[in-house]
């Protein structure tokens, strides 16, 4: 039996070698890599699954957040009222009447203050807070679920429970009796004093969202920035105002805006404890104004007026503060 043998004719290419192949294959690979994603893309079903994943999320936020907001624009453009019909329109009229309202512009001025109070000792406090509690141990963990529980009450748990200990005859007025006061103060009746025992029943109760919010900046932080702190000779001051402090940036970013707002939304704890009073618009609010108005006073197109007035303060304040404090983020 005759065995044919093959030879490669002279000046013909050689036969590709294994890393020849796995060289052509890696110059190909980018362009079959860069094609991928769109073909996963075409055969996960496009934008059209896409849209149905985000269409409930956006649904509730239209339904929830747009369409109150443009309800109440279009009431507070009208005189309505539901048992003085009928509406009619009477344009911006109720927004300059605003300006001339005696109770809106002292509710507006409680509203700062309270906003002010709120906003400097969640922060101030928040971030003495955390820097007790950032260390290691079964005990500074239970510290830190112990400040964060008045977070997750409600306002009105909160309110009920100071309620019982600040009222003239509670407990803590009884605590300052067997300490030989003879007179305690009236920390939700005397109206000099009862705006700024509210201001604090609304921080207190926002103290352990800027502790955890200032906990997790300083955990956040690179030990080795202290360490060549250290090794530089500054000390525990130094050490806070040039390394600690300026890392901290974007959590004093969100603590602000966040105590900001809830400060010109304060309602619940003013309902409770002290229902406005105990003088005339001595604790009212802004929010507190509106719904009085709305429900109270069924001026409807004159409470929507108000409302409309405190969304516009609030997106202002709140964007003035942030970029202000984004931009110290950067600089910082």
């Amino acid at each position: 039996m005759r065995i044919r043998t093959l030879t490669r004719p002279e000046g013909s290419a050689a036969a590709p070698t294994a890393k020849g192949t796995a060289a052509a294959r890696s110059q190909d690979s980018p362009a079959r890599r860069s094609s991928q994603p769109s073909r996963r893309f075409r055969r996960n079903g496009g934008p059209g699954r896409f849209a149905v994943f985000a269409a409930p999320g956006l649904l509730a936020y239209l339904a929830l957040v747009l369409v109150p907001i443009g309800m109440t624009t279009g009431y507070s453009l009208t005189n309505k009222n539901p048992f003085n019909p009928p509406t009619r329109w009477v344009g911006l009229s109720n927004l300059t009447s605003l300006f001339s309202d005696d109770d809106f512009l002292k509710a507006l001025q409680n509203t700062v203050v309270i906003t002010v109070i709120v906003t400097l000792v969640t922060n101030a406090g928040g971030l003495a807070i955390a820097l007790l509690l950032d260390r290691r141990g079964w005990l500074y963990n239970a510290l830190r679920s112990v400040f964060f529980v008045p977070v997750v009450l409600s306002a009105v748990v909160v309110s009920v429970i100071w309620q019982s200990i600040l009222v003239d005859d509670g407990l803590l007025n009884a605590v300052l009796r067997q300490l030989g006061v003879d007179h305690p103060p009236g920390w939700l009746s005397d109206p000099g004093l009862a705006l700024y025992t509210v201001s604090w029943v609304i921080a207190w109760q926002g103290l352990g969202f800027c502790v955890v919010i200032y906990l997790a900046g300083l955990q956040g932080i690179p030990q080795e920035l202290y360490e060549a702190a250290a090794i530089d000779g500054c000390g525990p001051m130094k050490r806070f105002r040039n390394v600690t402090w300026p890392m901290l940036a974007p959590a004093v970013t969100i603590n602000t805006v966040m105590s900001l707002i809830g400060g010109f939304k304060a309602y619940d704890q003013i309902q409770v404890l002290t229902n406005g009073g105990p003088g005339p618009n001595t604790t009212s609010t802004l929010a507190f104004q509106v719904v009085q108005t709305a429900f109270n006073g069924n001026h409807v197109g004159y409470a929507s007026a108000m409302a409309v007035a405190m969304l516009i303060l609030v997106a202002t304040v709140s964007v003035i503060a942030l970029g202000w404090l984004q931009k110290r983020e950067v600089s910082a």
